[in-house]
Formats: C-alpha cells, structure tokens, sequence
C-alpha cells in the first residue's frame, strides 16, 4: 500500500477503505509518513469530502492511535458532554454537577482555552490548589467516591488527532465537516462513555457559523456515535453572543456557582438545564420532561453546588472561593466600557468579544501563552437591551490599563447600537439525534 495511491484515490473523489485509512493514521503517528503527504491528503478531503462510511472508520483510526479510557470499575451508564467552543460558555461546571447529584457519574477529560474560546481547565485552575493533571487511578477514584472529576486531557489520548490538527490549523484544512467530526468524536470515543451529549455552537462566536452547517455537523457526529455503539444526542445552540454575562476564567466560574445557586442569567440556566436534562435522558433517568425537573431540582435544593465544592476538595482545590469570590485572584486594573450613543444593543459579536477578553489576558494566541486567571469581561447589557449614551455596557479586569486601552477598541467594534430591537431568536436551535432533526422556532 502506498500513500501516494491513496492521495490520488481521493484527490479523484473514490471511497478510501477502512485498511487504508488506517495505514495512513498509524503511518503519520509513527512518523513513517511525512507531513506533506498528509497536507495532500487533508486538502484533497477538504475538496472532496468523505462519505459517513469513510468518516466513521477515519474516527475509529484516530480513537485507536493511542490510550483509551476505561471507566469499566465506575457502576452505571457514563455520560459525556462536549461543546465545540464559544465565548462565555461555562457549561460543564453547571452541568456536570447536576448530573453527578442526580446519581449518573460524570468522568470528563477537557481541553484548554485557545484564541477566542474558552477551555473547561483554565477555569478550573484559577480555583487555589486545584489540581487537573492527575493519575488515571486517582481521577477513576473520585468518580467512584464523589460521582465527578474533570481533569485535563491524557498527553497519549488520540495522538492522531495532535498531530493531525497542528498540520490542519496551517493548511487552511480546518473547515472540513468529516475532518472536525472525526476530531471530536475521537476524543469522545477514547474518552470511555457509554453515551454522548453534544453542544454544538452556531454564529458568530462558533466555528459554524451557519445553522445549516452546524446541523451538518451534529448529523455527522450523531451519525458517527450511533455507529460504534454510544448512543449520542446533539443540540445546536446559539453562539451570536457571549453565553451567561462574564468572559474570563475566575470570572466564569463565580457565575457558574451564583446558577447553581439559582442566580444565574437566564440564558446560561437555560441552557443547562436543558444539556443537564439530555445527559439524564441518555443515562436512562426518565424522559426528558422529568429530566428537565430533576435537573431544576439539583439547583433548587443546593445538592448540586455541593457537589462542585466536593469535587473540587477532592482535586485539591480550595472550595471556599466558590462561596467567596473575593478569595479569587484580585486583577490589578478595572475600567467601565460605556455606549457611545443611545439605542437598543443590536448586536453583540461573540467572537470579537471573545477576542477583547484574550486582549486582557484572559486568554492565549498560542499554545505556551500564559493567562491571567482574574482577567476578564462582565457584561452589563445584553443584545436587545436598550442603553443610552453613557451607560455601562460592560466592566473590563485585566493587568494593566494599557491592555483595558486596546480590548476597549476592540469590544466597541463588536457592538452595534440601533433605533430598531433586534429579532428575538432561541436559545435552542435544533435537537439531532437517530431519529433525525427537530428544528425549534427561528
């Protein structure tokens, strides 16, 4: 078998078998193909795409080019949950708590933030002594003792998709649906869970910036899932504007903690209380209108907030900032960002707000940047709102005046303030699952 066959198979559009498509995975992780015949290969299935077949045995590939997770020793059905990235999106500390209260054990592997979006870890680690980097055996025993741990991704989980989403984020091969498929689920898969929730972002904060491509690719997912056995479940949500009412890692996840004591805004509640609903359904707790009362019913008792302080004791963590939020990480500067002129907010740009929050230093350019824990946004008006010329429509946190200076030019370019309100739209666009789509009011 040789790649250069197999590049020009798709570059003609023909189906690559399960035996070749695992010959160039194993290849390229063990270094026996180069960089530029991958780079080939990826933009030829940038043009050609890949048909649910070829799509699913590329997933299976990469889940197999490395460790995989065994969650055998936790009892129950194991429920994961993944968002593709937004601004502001602190769902799994409020999820995953939920769930865990209601009795369905959350074992969950997360990412760090990069660019615009924001990752899981980087909010957990501005929490004192919270440890994510620990031992498949210890990670294994909270799960069993607590019901819940998050810890940072395993260095030798889906080695396929390291190497092959570094070549893609500098071959212009990024915006492929099979390609950005098999990377989640992938990861999914090796995760371990028996089922799988996915939030799938759409609008200008999202990668997808179209619904019609973000059903594209929760079809796909969900298509990928059911295939090799875990039933899987996606919603498509919405990403035009940031989620909740802060950006920036402490910041997130003090607001996570005020909606789990039923104080949170009213998207983010929402929001999770849906995906907190869908993880019950798949963990077989009910049907979803039960789900949905089970999961009001962990905030309104408290049991779910109790559950975050008990995770986070269990990681090392100091579970008294979560009550306290003074005991965070204090930023050096803060300054008031105020409307310009009169009228109804008509837009609020997710990803340019997204930006502004790394500005301050809340986020990261590259990989090895360092972030500041206690920087961040906390919006004061959201799209639809009515501002006059002077108002509040935002607090920044960050380091240094300087850094406030430029995010504040940034942020303000995201802002569109009209005479008109703007359209309401829901939160919830569409749920897919192998039944097929049920598109909500547009």
């Amino acid at each position: 078998m040789r790649m250069y066959h197999i590049i020009e198979r798709k570059k003609l559009g023909e189906e690559l078998s399960a035996e070749e498509i695992r010959f160039f995975i194993k290849g390229y992780v063990t270094g026996e193909i180069p960089d530029y015949q991958i780079s080939a290969l990826l933009m030829a299935i940038c043009f050609q795409g890949m048909t649910p077949e070829e799509t699913v045995n590329l997933t299976l590939a990469m889940a197999d080019s490395g460790e995989k997770a065994d969650l055998s020793t936790i009892p129950g059905i194991k429920v994961d949950k993944h968002s593709t990235g937004g601004v502001g999106d602190k769902t799994t500390l409020v999820v995953a708590p939920i769930v865990a209260s209601q009795g369905v054990p959350v074992a969950k592997m997360s990412g760090r933030g990069l660019g615009h979006t924001g990752g899981t870890i980087d909010k957990l680690m501005s929490i004192p002594g919270m440890q994510t980097s620990i031992s498949r055996e210890h990670f294994l025993e909270i799960v069993r003792k607590v019901g819940l741990s998050i810890i940072s991704q395993s260095g030798n989980l889906v080695p396929a998709d390291k190497k092959l989403y570094a070549l893609r984020d500098v071959t212009a091969t990024v915006d492929s649906i099979p390609l950005i498929a098999s990377s989640i689920m992938s990861k999914k898969i090796a995760s371990g869970a028996d089922c799988i929730l996915l939030d799938v972002k759409t609008g200008s904060g999202a990668f997808m910036k179209t619904v019609s491509d973000s059903l594209k690719l929760a079809q796909t997912m969900v298509t990928i899932g059911e295939k090799v056995g875990r039933k899987t479940v996606a919603l498509v949500t919405d990403m035009d504007q940031p989620l909740g009412r802060t950006i920036g890692n402490s910041l997130e996840v003090t607001e996570a903690c005020r909606t789990l004591q039923g104080k949170g805004p009213v998207d983010l509640t929402e929001l999770c209380t849906e995906l907190a609903a869908g993880m019950l359904f798949l963990a077989e707790k009910g049907k979803m209108e039960s789900c949905r009362a089970m999961a009001k019913s962990s905030i309104s008792s408290g049991s779910a907030f109790a559950k975050l302080k008990e995770m986070v004791k269990a990681q090392g963590g100091d579970p008294s900032v979560l009550d306290d939020p003074q005991k965070f990480e204090q930023p050096k500067e803060k300054c008031n960002v105020t409307a310009p002129t009169s009228g109804y907010l008509y837009a609020v740009d997710a990803e340019q707000c997204g930006i502004a929050s790394m500005e301050l230093g809340a986020g990261r350019k590259t990989k090895d940047d360092a972030i500041d824990y206690a920087a961040g946004i906390t919006l004061f008006k959201k799209k639809g709102d009515f501002v006059r010329a002077g108002e509040t429509l935002a607090v920044f946190a960050s380091s240094s005046d300087e850094l406030c200076k430029t995010a504040r030019k940034t942020f303000l370019n995201a802002i569109k303030i009209r005479e008109k309100k703007p359209a309401c739209h829901p939160l919830i666009l569409a749920r897919v699952s192998k039944k097929g789509v049920q598109r909500f009011q547009t």
